[in-house]
């Protein structure tokens, strides 16, 4: 033990016990050194291995040594031996806490059979299967409530609306649905779901707890975008990140995509239906797509529907709300890359007159939440599920959760296909909690008699 104790702490953003950790070493006086690891994977794959596989936030260090996370720092110091590993106990009398910060840490909100994260289309239909089977529900938002589809100005095909129906609208009406059949919602984005044990647990990033039987992450997808100017305003008036959804509104137009990968090529080719001509803005001079896809687009090219605007980017896409995208600003640099090189000589920027631009620069699952419990992912952090034939198709790899919409499907991404994930996820966390129902009430009579 050095005089002055060496303190790490690894934290991520909106990490509430994060937070109270850094409190707790603020109320003792003792310095230490916060580690962020939050979008710097070496930074946070530097905690996982010293923290011995561990993927949640905080870890605490002292002198090197592994301390652990925020409850294992809470128990030494309600066992005043924090203070002695930080060389402060003969401050104190007998080595006795001297923070409060630890009182209320493992305070639970309430106890819920079943926890549905996201009010995507998705996480929604499943609540109203689920609150029909009096599993009562509580649906978790997120940061995107409603999901991707409330950026959708008309649905036009959604079973059952001849005449269409908006995003919100859809998602309004079953949220409203779900609600008339037992299900609850409230506003909050889950920070971490511990599985090691039964019930689940489930913190928020503001520090609320809950339990739950079972989880169905219904968490959706986020489209990545571009942050360009004119983007948030045009979101969903004549920008979108759906061809499929939305390029019938535009017959007749001109239109951009932007993306090099097979997302691109597919929507591409799909919008010629509609289109007088799509133009393709692509960053390089070669396309990430597979061959046939290529092949596909290139077609189009030499019959004059689709035009690629190679080694482009878009920077700002100009309209209104009332009148839609009416222009877009590109720049071009035979390099390559051209944001990178806006001071060249060479990068010349252009306007180009389009009727609708779509996004297909990929989408990013919202799973964060779910790293650490064992949950099986692909590479991009899509959830991966049983599938098959027969019950438990959307079962993880952890039972007890589910998986259900653009959380698990990155091929079809239609609200239709993520209504019947969400279906299936509800009927497979039923037949669950009904297997397990015996030993889920031994464990709540057990941390019943545990409160008194």
């Amino acid at each position: 033990m050095t005089e002055t104790p060496h303190v790490e702490i690894y934290t991520k953003e909106n990490c509430p016990y994060c937070e109270k950790a850094k409190d707790l070493f603020d109320e003792k006086g003792v310095d230490y050194v916060e580690y962020n690891v939050t979008g710097d994977e070496a930074l946070f794959d530097e905690m996982v291995d010293r923290a011995d596989g561990r993927k949640t936030a905080p870890e605490v260090f002292i002198d090197d040594q592994l301390v652990g996370g925020w409850d294992d720092t809470c128990e030494l110091e309600e066992q005043g031996e924090l203070d002695e590993l930080l060389g402060l106990a003969e401050a104190t009398d007998g080595g006795e806490p001297t923070s409060d910060v630890c009182d209320d840490a493992e305070e639970t909100v309430e106890h819920r059979t079943l926890l549905i994260a996201g009010t995507g289309i998705a996480g929604l239909s499943a609540a109203i299967y689920a609150a029909r089977s009096n599993n009562e529900p509580l649906l978790v938002e997120g940061d995107e409530p409603g999901g991707q589809l409330t950026l959708t100005t008309d649905v036009e095909n959604y079973p059952g609306f001849p005449e269409g129906i908006s995003g919100p609208d859809l998602i309004n009406n079953m949220k409203e649905q779900a609600k008339k059949f037992g299900a609850d919602t409230r506003n909050g984005i889950i920070a971490d779901i511990d599985a090691s044990s039964r019930p689940f647990r489930v913190e928020l990033t503001d520090g609320d707890v809950y339990t739950a039987d079972a989880v169905i992450a219904a968490s959706g997808a986020s489209a990545r975008t571009l942050g360009v100017p004119g983007e948030d305003e045009l979101m969903g008036y004549g920008l979108s990140t759906c061809a499929t959804c939305d390029g019938a509104f535009f017959r007749g137009e001109d239109m951009l995509v932007v993306g090099g990968g097979d997302a691109a090529m597919e929507e591409a080719n799909f919008l010629t239906k509609f289109a007088d001509t799509v133009y393709i803005a692509h960053r390089r001079d070669e396309f990430r797509a597979e061959d046939v896809w290529i092949d596909r687009v290139m077609d189009k090219a030499e019959q004059g529907d689709i035009e690629v605007l190679w080694n482009t980017e878009l920077t700002e896409i100009h309209g209104s709300q009332a009148d839609g995208v009416d222009h877009v600003t590109l720049v071009e640099n035979p390099g390559g890359h051209p944001t990178d090189k806006l001071d060249d000589a060479d990068t010349t920027e252009y306007a180009k007159d389009v009727g609708a631009v779509f996004y297909a620069i990929g989408h990013t699952p919202n799973t964060e939440y779910l790293e650490g419990t064992g949950v099986e992912m692909d590479e991009e952090g899509y959830l991966k599920t049983a599938g098959g034939f027969g019950g438990g198709q959307t079962a993880t790899a952890v039972e007890g959760i589910f998986g259900a919409g653009d959380v698990v499907d990155y091929h079809y991404q239609q609200a239709v296909t993520a209504a019947g994930m969400g279906c299936k996820a509800a009927l497979d966390a039923d037949d669950y909690l009904e297997e397990h129902a015996t030993a889920m009430d031994a464990t709540a009579e057990a941390a019943a008699e545990a409160d008194d």
